[in-house]
C-alpha cells in the first residue's frame, strides 16, 4: 500500500499586494463603463463574436438561465439582451478558452496551486475530464468516469453509518439534478444535506416561515411598478443583482419612493444609467435613492423600532397610518408588539443606529401615508447573530402597514445564486419534512431517514472531528464560501474522500480529502443532447434553461447524469429506482417531482415559455397554516455588541469584480478600488484616532472564546462608513469568522458583524 503524503496546502493563498490604485467612488452604476468592462471580459476570455451570440440567448424564453444571480426575467425581455455586466462576466468565465487539463495538473501540484490567489485559481480554465488526487500524491491525475463512480461507491460502502457522509449542494444546480441528489442521499440513508442557503438566506427562511407561513418572498417582479415605497435594506443591487436596478428605475418612473438602509452609500442605489436607454448612454440616468439612512452595522432593528415608534405616535392622531382592518383580520400579536415597543427610548435607538434624526423623520413621513410597500434585503440582514429577528422586524413594519398580500407590496429576500431557491423547493434540506418523506416512500418504495441531518456549520464541525468521512459537493466552492477558512480547510482534509462536481478549478479542490475527485460537468451555456433543465428564480417562478454552445470538452457529463451514475454505482441495478433512466430522461424526473411535490402539475409543459409560479400563501394573503390562522407580529430584541475602545464591527462584502466566491478581476470601481482586494475600509476619524494612515498595512484580528484568528496584510482605505465600523471583502476576511458563531435558529455564520481589532502589520 502506497504511503500517504502530508500535503503542504495554503487555505488562504498569496497575500502579497498587487498594484493598488485608489480613486473616488463612482457616482453611478452601469452606463457606458459597464458596457466597456463587460466587452473586455468576453474579448479576453472567449472571443467577442462568440460571446455576443451566446449572450443573445441568456435569460430568454428559449435560451439558458444566467449562472449568476436569481433575479427574475421580465415577461417581455429586452431585444437588446436581458443581462448585466456581472452576468456577462459569468458567461465569460464559463465559456473561456482556457483549460485545466491533464497537462495543467501534471505541471502544477495542489501544493503549488494553493499558494495562488483565488483570482489566479479561477483563471485556470474549464476542467476537461475527471481527475483524482490519491493519498500518496500531490498531483491530480486523470481517471475514467466508471472508475471514479466505483471509487465513490467503495468509500460509501466502508462507512459505519450513512450519517458519516455529507451531501452538499450549491445553488447553481438545476431542479432536476437537485431532486435526484436529494433522492440519492435519502435512499442512502441520511438527511446530511447542507446547502448554500445555510450560509445566506436561512435566516430569511426561518423568519418568514414563522411569521408569514412560507420561507420565500411574497412579491413578483411586476409589483415593483405598483409599489409606492421600496425599502432596500442590507443589500447592494448595483453589484450583487444589477438587473434589479431596472425594476427600481420603473418604480421611480411610476412615482414610487426608494428608501435605502445600509452602512455604505453604494453607487448603484445612488444613480443608475440604464445601458439599454439613450438616457443611460448620453444622459444623467435615473437618481434612485430618495432617502439614505446610513445605519451602523447590525443596528437595523434599532432603526426599524425607531421608525415604528414614530409611526405609532402619528397613529394616535391619524387613524390611517396603520392598516387596522388588516391587522385585526389578518394578524396576531399587535397589542403585545406595541406594548413592547413602548419600552424603548427614542434617544437610545437613535444613538444605536447612528442615523440622523431628521433623516428618520423623512422616512417616517413617506411610510406614514403609503401602503404599497416592498422591503428588499440580502446578506446585510441575514448574516448576524440576530439575523432571524432582523427579518422579523421588517415583517412587523409590513404588517403594521397591511403591506402583505396586495399588489405592489410584500417581502423580497433577494437570492444571490441562480437556483438556490429551487434547490430547497425540490427537497434539498437537512431537516425532516414528514409530508415529503411520505410522498417519497409512496412514489419510490423506500423509507427515507427520520433523523434530522447536519447543516453547513454542523457538517464542518463533524468533518473536523473525524466523525464524517465522505464529503460530496454538487457545485460550489465550499471552503471559500464557509466561515472560519482555516478550520474548514482542515475539516475537508480530515475526510477520507472529497468529491466536487464542478466546471472550473477552485480552492476546495486543493484543500481536499486524503482522496479527492473532481467530476467535470456541463455549464448552463452548453448543449445537453437536446435536453433542458429547470430553475426557480428568487420570486418563485419556475422556467426552463437550455444551453446552446458546444461543450468545453467531449468528456463532460451533466449534473443529473453524474448524480444518477453515483447512485447506480452504489445501489447497482437492483432496488425500486432505475437511477440511470433518471439520469438521461429529465422529463421523467420532472414527472416524479410533480407527483412528490405540490405546485408542479404538468411540469415539463408549464416550464416552457415564461414558466409558472409555485403556490405562495403570503402572496395570496392566506395565513391559515399559522397559529390562529393569522400572520404573526414578533417581539425582537436589540442586537448586542459590547466593544472595547480598540475594537470595531467588521462586515464582509463582495467587490464589483466578483460573484459569490468567483473573482472576475481585481477592481471594485464603484468603491474606487483598482488592482487589489486585500483592503479594509475605515472611517477617516477612526483612522486619526488610532494613528493610522491611508494605505497603511495592518492585520485584522478576531478573538472569540479565547481563540485568536488573524487576517494578515490588508491596506487601510479611508471611506464613508460609520464610526466604529469596518468593511472588507470575502473570502479574504472569512478567516476571521468563528465556526461556532452563527445566527440564532438559522445557524447562518455572522459574516456581517465580526468584532475585530486592527494592528499594524509586523510581517
Amino acid at each position: 500500500m502506497a504511503k500517504e503524503v502530508k500535503r503542504k496546502i495554503s487555505a488562504i493563498g498569496d497575500i502579497n499586494f498587487s498594484d493598488l490604485q485608489v480613486t473616488e467612488p463612482e457616482a453611478y452604476a452601469a452606463g457606458v463603463p459597464a458596457i466597456k468592462v463587460a466587452l473586455e471580459h468576453v474579448r479576453k476570455e472567449s472571443g467577442l463574436f462568440r460571446s455576443i451570440k451566446t449572450l443573445s440567448r441568456m435569460n430568454q424564453k428559449e435560451g439558458f438561465d444566467c449562472p449568476g444571480c436569481a433575479w427574475p426575467d421580465p415577461e417581455k425581455p429586452s431585444k437588446l439582451g436581458e443581462y448585466c455586466e456581472n452576468g456577462v462576466k459569468a458567461i465569460a468565465e464559463e465559456t473561456t478558452f482556457e483549460r485545466a487539463d491533464r497537462e495543467f495538473f501534471q505541471k502544477y501540484s495542489v501544493e503549488a496551486i494553493s499558494q495562488w490567489t483565488d483570482f489566479q485559481i479561477g483563471k485556470s480554465g474549464r476542467i476537461t475530464e475527471p481527475f483524482v488526487l490519491r493519498p500518496d500524491s500531490v498531483h491530480y491525475e486523470p481517471i475514467s468516469w466508471e472508475a471514479a463512480f466505483e471509487l465513490i461507491a467503495e468509500h460509501l460502502r466502508t462507512l459505519n453509518h450513512p450519517d458519516e457522509a455529507i451531501f452538499y449542494t450549491s445553488g447553481r444546480s438545476s431542479n432536476e439534478a437537485a431532486f435526484l441528489y436529494g433522492l440519492f442521499a435519502r435512499a442512502f440513508g441520511t438527511n446530511n444535506m447542507p446547502d448554500c442557503s445555510n450560509m445566506c438566506h436561512e435566516s430569511s427562511g426561518v423568519a418568514l416561515s414563522q411569521t408569514l407561513g412560507i420561507g420565500k418572498g411574497s412579491v413578483v417582479l411586476e409589483d415593483f411598478e405598483e409599489a409606492e415605497v421600496v425599502m432596500v435594506i442590507g443589500q447592494n443591487p448595483g453589484t450583487n443583482h444589477p438587473r434589479m436596478l431596472s425594476a427600481l428605475q420603473k418604480c421611480k418612473e411610476k412615482g414610487g419612493k426608494i428608501i435605502t438602509v445600509n452602512p455604505l452609500s453604494e453607487s448603484g442605489l445612488n444613480r443608475f444609467k440604464n445601458p439599454q436607454q439613450l438616457n443611460g448612454i448620453l444622459g444623467k440616468g435615473t437618481a434612485l435613492t430618495d432617502i439614505f439612512l446610513q445605519v451602523k452595522i447590525n443596528q437595523d432593528v434599532s432603526l426599524l423600532k425607531l421608525i415604528m415608534k414614530r409611526l405609532a405616535k402619528r397613529q394616535k392622531t391619524d387613524n390611517t397610518v396603520f392598516d387596522l382592518d388588516f391587522i385585526t383580520e389578518k394578524s396576531q400579536g399587535y397589542e403585545d408588539f406595541l406594548e413592547d415597543l413602548k419600552g424603548y427610548s427614542e434617544d437610545e435607538l437613535l444613538a444605536l443606529c447612528g442615523v440622523e434624526s431628521s433623516k428618520v423623520d423623512e422616512a417616517v413621513e413617506v411610510l406614514a401615508t403609503e401602503s404599497r410597500i416592498i422591503i428588499c434585503w440580502a446578506m446585510g440582514l441575514t448574516q448576524h447573530k440576530n439575523g432571524v429577528e432582523n427579518i422579523k422586524e421588517c415583517v412587523n413594519l409590513l404588517l403594521l402597514k397591511g403591506s402583505i398580500g396586495k399588489k405592489g407590496a410584500g417581502t423580497c429576500p433577494v437570492r444571490g445564486h441562480s437556483n438556490v431557491q429551487g434547490d430547497r423547493s425540490v427537497g434539498i434540506m437537512h431537516y425532516v419534512s414528514k409530508p415529503l418523506n411520505q410522498a417519497l416512500k409512496k412514489e419510490f418504495g423506500f423509507d427515507p431517514p427520520e433523523k434530522q441531518g447536519m447543516d453547513t456549520v454542523e457538517a464542518i464541525q463533524s468533518m473536523h472531528s473525524g466523525k464524517s468521512k465522505v464529503f460530496i459537493a454538487l457545485g460550489g466552492n465550499f471552503v471559500s464560501a464557509a466561515s472560519d477558512t482555516e478550520y474548514t480547510a482542515e475539516a475537508l482534509q480530515h475526510c477520507e474522500l472529497t468529491v466536487s462536481v464542478s466546471t472550473k478549478l477552485n480552492r476546495t479542490h486543493l484543500t481536499a480529502g486524503k482522496t479527492s475527485l473532481i467530476l467535470p460537468t456541463l455549464g448552463r451555456t452548453e448543449q445537453d443532447n437536446g435536453r433542458f433543465v429547470t430553475v426557480e428564480n428568487s420570486m418563485g417562478k419556475v422556467h426552463q434553461s437550455k444551453g446552446r454552445l458546444k461543450p468545453a470538452s467531449d468528456n463532460l457529463k451533466s449534473e443529473p447524469e453524474i448524480v444518477a451514475s453515483m447512485a447506480t454505482a452504489f445501489f447497482g441495478n437492483s432496488g425500486p429506482i432505475d437511477w440511470m433512466r433518471f439520469g438521461t430522461d429529465y422529463g421523467l424526473v420532472r414527472e416524479k417531482i410533480s407527483k412528490v411535490l405540490s405546485g408542479y402539475a404538468d411540469y415539463s409543459k408549464q416550464s416552457k415559455g415564461s414558466g409558472f409560479y409555485l403556490p405562495n400563501n403570503a402572496r395570496a394573503g392566506d395565513f391559515s397554516k399559522l397559529p390562529g390562522g393569522k400572520a404573526q407580529f414578533s417581539i425582537c430584541k436589540l442586537p448586542e455588541h459590547r466593544l472595547g475602545a480598540d475594537e470595531f464591527v467588521l462586515m464582509t462584502v463582495r467587490s464589483h469584480d466578483q460573484f459569490n466566491t468567483t473573482i472576475y478581476g481585481l477592481n471594485d470601481r464603484y468603491r474606487g478600488i483598482h488592482g487589489e482586494r486585500r483592503v479594509v475600509f475605515m472611517n477617516p476619524a477612526d483612522m486619526t484616532r488610532h494613528g493610522l494612515k491611508s494605505e497603511q498595512v495592518v492585520d485584522l484580528i478576531s478573538n472569540y472564546n479565547g481563540k485568536e484568528r488573524r487576517a494578515r496584510h490588508f491596506k487601510v482605505i479611508p471611506y464613508n462608513i460609520p464610526s466604529g465600523n469596518l468593511c472588507s471583502y470575502f473570502p479574504e476576511a472569512n478567516v476571521l469568522v468563528p465556526i461556532d458563531l452563527y445566527a440564532d435558529q438559522s445557524q447562518t455564520p455572522v459574516s456581517k458583524s465580526i468584532v475585530v481589532k486592527v494592528e499594524e502589520y509586523q510581517g
